[in-house]
């Protein structure tokens, strides 16, 4: 998985990444949700499909499934 660093939102239906990093900015509030789904830094995500304007979008994370809008997986940064 080596590539450089991006949103997770700036995936694709089917790719795969690594957390590599929760930005700073995310609200505490939200931090605390996502990471309680499983999106800790190190953790693999698959995206499985957005919805038909793009938003929400459907992950995998360790073995579940979650939606998120696009405003709360930009500020987790994946390696590809």
């Amino acid at each position: 998985m080596a590539g450089s660093n991006l949103p997770l939102n700036q995936l694709t239906p089917g790719q795969d990444a690594r957390i590599e990093a929760i930005d700073v900015e995310m609200p505490a509030s939200l931090r605390a949700r996502v990471m309680s789904l499983g999106f800790v830094p190190g953790s693999i995500v698959r995206v499985i499909r957005k919805a038909p304007l793009g938003d929400p979008i459907e992950y995998e994370v360790r073995g579940g499934r979650v939606s998120l809008r696009k405003t709360e997986s930009k500020f987790l940064s994946v390696a590809q």
